[in-house]
C-alpha cells in the first residue's frame, strides 16, 4: 500500500502558515521521513464566497505549490487532489504537468476530475453543461502532447493544427493519469484511458450536493471496484496495472488520542483485499505543528508496521 497526503489548507480562512515556503516544505518532509509516497493540493481557481461560507476552503495553485514540495524533497510523487481539467486549456495543463515531471525527475502523476461548482466554471468561462466532453477531451489532448510532436486536434473551443510542446516528460511513456469521481462515468472513463481511479469517501447527502454516487460502505467500494475490475478487462487491460486510491476510515481520526491504530491497520489490509493501491491521509489543519506531529505519528503507528508485516511496500508497480 501506498500512501498520499492533500496539504491541510482544508478552512477559510486559511491558516496562515500552511501558505508559506517553509510550512510547505517543513510537511512534504516531514510526509517523506514518515514513509509517505505522495503529496497534493487542492484545485481552487475561483471559488465562490457562498461555496466558502457552506464550509468550502481556500486553495494554492496545485501546479505551483507542487513545484515548492518537489525541490524539497526527492522521494514524494506530486499527485494533485485533484486538478480540474476543463478549468484550463489542456495544452497549458499538459506544459505544467511535463515541467514538473521533469523538474522532479519524473515523480508527477496528474489526479484529475471533471469538477461540480458551477460558479467557478462561470467565473473561468467555461460551460459547465461541457464538462464531461471537455474532460475526455483534455486527456486526449494532453496524452498526444506528452507523447508526439506535431499533435493537431480539433477541439470545442480550440483549434491545434501542428503542436509540438517539449520538453516531454521524463516518466514513459508519460505520468500516469488518476481519474477522480465515484460515478460508472468516472470508472468508465478510467478503463478506456487513464492509469488510476480515485474514489473517495462520500454518504448519500454529500454525493447528492456535489453530482456523484454515494460511497459510504466497504460493500459499495468493493462492488465498484468490481465495476471497474469488469470495464478494464472488457477493454483488455490487467486490474492489476491500474491504481486505485481512496481513504482508510478504520480506527477513528488519526489526529485524535483515541486513535486504534490496530483496527486502522486492519481497515488496511482490507480495502488491499478489494485492489486499493494508495490511501489518502488527511492531517489536521489547524496548526502547522499539530499536522506535523500527526504526519509522523502516522508514520510510527501506520505505515511503518504496515510495511513491516508484510502488507504491500511503498515500491513497485503501480505507481
Amino acid at each position: 500500500m501506498k500512501f498520499a497526503i492533500t496539504h491541510p489548507l482544508i478552512t477559510h480562512p486559511y491558516h496562515p502558515d500552511f501558505v508559506t515556503a517553509a510550512g510547505i516544505a517543513l510537511l512534504a518532509r516531514t510526509a517523506e521521513d514518515a514513509g509517505f509516497d505522495g503529496y497534493g493540493f487542492t484545485d481552487h481557481p475561483a471559488p465562490s464566497q457562498e461555496w466558502l461560507d457552506a464550509g468550502g476552503h481556500d486553495a494554492l495553485d496545485p501546479f505551483v505549490a507542487l513545484a515548492f514540495v518537489a525541490a524539497a524533497t526527492t522521494t514524494l510523487r506530486l499527485v494533485p487532489n485533484i486538478v480540474v481539467l476543463p478549468y484550463r486549456n489542456p495544452f497549458v495543463v499538459a506544459k505544467a504537468g511535463a515541467t514538473l515531471d521533469v523538474l522532479s525527475g519524473g515523480r508527477f502523476t496528474l489526479a484529475t476530475g471533471a469538477g461540480y461548482l458551477e460558479a467557478e466554471y462561470a467565473a473561468l468561462g467555461v460551460d459547465h453543461a461541457s464538462r464531461n466532453e471537455l474532460f475526455d477531451e483534455a486527456i486526449d489532448v494532453i496524452k498526444a502532447v506528452w507523447t508526439g510532436d506535431s499533435v493537431a486536434f480539433e477541439g470545442r473551443t480550440f483549434t491545434a493544427a501542428d503542436v509540438t510542446a517539449h520538453p516531454r516528460p521524463i516518466s514513459q511513456p508519460h505520468p500516469p493519469i488518476w481519474i477522480g469521481g465515484n460515478s460508472a462515468g468516472a470508472r468508465r472513463r478510467v478503463a478506456e484511458r487513464a492509469d488510476g481511479w480515485a474514489p473517495f469517501p462520500a454518504h448519500p447527502l454529500m454525493a447528492s450536493y456535489i453530482k456523484t454516487a454515494a460511497l459510504d460502505s466497504m460493500e459499495k467500494l468493493a462492488a465498484a471496484i468490481d465495476d471497474l475490475h469488469r470495464r478494464l478487462e472488457a477493454n483488455d487491460r490487467d486490474p492489476s496495472s491500474v491504481d486505485i486510491s481512496f481513504a482508510c476510515r478504520a480506527g477513528g481520526n488519526p489526529a485524535k488520542e483515541t486513535f486504534d491504530a490496530d483496527a486502522h491497520l486492519e481497515g488496511l489490509e482490507e480495502l488491499a483485499s478489494l485492489g486499493v493501491t494508495w490511501v489518502q491521509f488527511a492531517p489536521p489543519g489547524d496548526s502547522l505543528e499539530r499536522a506535523a506531529d500527526t504526519i509522523s505519528r502516522y508514520g510510527d503507528l501506520v505505515i511503518a508496521p504496515h510495511r513491516g508485516s508484510g502488507g504491500p511496500s511503498g515500491s513497485g508497480e503501480p505507481g
